[in-house]
């Protein structure tokens, strides 16, 4: 509850003065007698009207309290709040190639880096729709577009590559890009992304990059791309079996190369931002970025509704008078 004019309370001041300055008169004016004896006098203590004689008094004091908190007009409000929530529709298209086992990112290789990345930015959003597509030579749709992070990141925890997965291996950047696009032309959200995550270039697939970039600006969608890894000569690993038919890991040399040219491009050309991650550190700060500039945008209106309660404060003050009348007027009535 609150009060709209409180100041009418500085009344209660002269109403206390006035009880004090008439509790002091009416002391001043007792007469006194004396007698020998106080039994003659026990039957009028005991008498209910003598108790009960300066109860209308109090009663129109409270009947004036209750007028001047009245006169503050209390109020209780009820708030509502009315929360917007505008989300982001984002499509992760991740490359799962076999150079994405190269091993120069902790905490095992590319790929696992890559994944705890994605996991943890999945975790930061609350109110966005989250796709994961997976390409190598062809792509294909792990997850549409959801607000299940829970299948989302289990599905994340399950990517393997392209050999394990036994997908038809390579590269194609632009089937992984309209794979993606594809995800999201339909969407009615107002911001639409796809992040973009490489570590090669653009080696098959039936859709090229530049044709995959065009459906991405047709439909408004923005681009951040990342490359992954360092360029240069590196060693990938390889899995093979021996006699005795157990995984022995092997290793051949590999020209690890990010088209960094496309990858700008593809960012620049809708909107977005082209990252180089090298490390996995440089990774986590990436989605940390990207975190913070595709915020979801949330509107809060705030609705206030005032019900007046001086009413009720009104109607006290008037049964308290009228009880300390009505009382005044028969059993307590005084008769000269």
């Amino acid at each position: 509850m609150q009060w709209k004019d409180p100041a009418y309370l500085w009344l209660l001041l002269p109403l206390i003065a006035g009880l004090v300055w008439t509790y002091l008169k009416q002391k001043d004016k007792n007469s006194s007698f004396k007698f020998s004896t106080v039994t003659i006098l026990k039957t009028g203590m005991k008498s209910l009207k003598v108790l009960f004689s300066r109860l209308p008094l109090f009663l129109k004091v409270a009947s004036l309290v209750f007028v001047v908190i009245a006169l503050c007009r209390p109020q209780t409000a009820d708030t509502k709040i009315k929360t917007n929530i505008e989300g982001i529709d984002i499509v992760i298209a991740f490359d799962i190639s076999d150079s994405m086992l190269i091993e120069d990112m902790k905490p095992l290789n590319r790929l696992e880096a890559a994944k705890e990345r994605i996991q943890e930015f999945v975790k930061n959003r609350t109110t966005d729709k989250i796709g994961i597509v997976i390409f190598a030579g062809e792509a294909f749709t792990l997850v549409p577009p959801t607000l299940d992070y829970e299948l989302i990141l289990s599905r994340i925890g399950e990517i393997t590559t392209a050999q394990d997965a036994r997908i038809k291996e390579g590269t194609a950047l632009g089937v992984g890009l309209a794979n993606a696009v594809s995800r999201l032309k339909d969407s009615q959200a107002k911001t639409r992304v796809v992040i973009f995550m490489t570590d090669g270039e653009n080696n098959s697939g039936t859709i090229d990059p530049e044709t995959g970039l065009e459906l991405a600006k047709g439909y408004g969608i923005k681009i951040y791309s990342i490359g992954l890894g360092k360029d240069g000569p590196t060693r990938i690993p390889i899995y093979v079996r021996d006699f005795m038919g157990n995984k022995v890991k092997t290793y051949q040399p590999f020209e690890s190369t990010v088209n960094e040219e496309l990858l700008s491009k593809m960012a620049s050309e809708t909107g977005g931002k082209y990252y180089r991650a090298t490390k996995e550190d440089s990774l986590k700060g990436v989605f940390d970025e990207i975190n913070k500039l595709e915020k979801t945008k949330t509107d809060v209106n705030k609705y206030t509704k005032y019900t007046e309660q001086f009413p009720t404060y009104l109607l006290i003050a008037i049964a308290l008078y009228l009880l300390a009348w009505l009382l005044q007027s028969t059993w307590l009535r005084r008769v000269p």
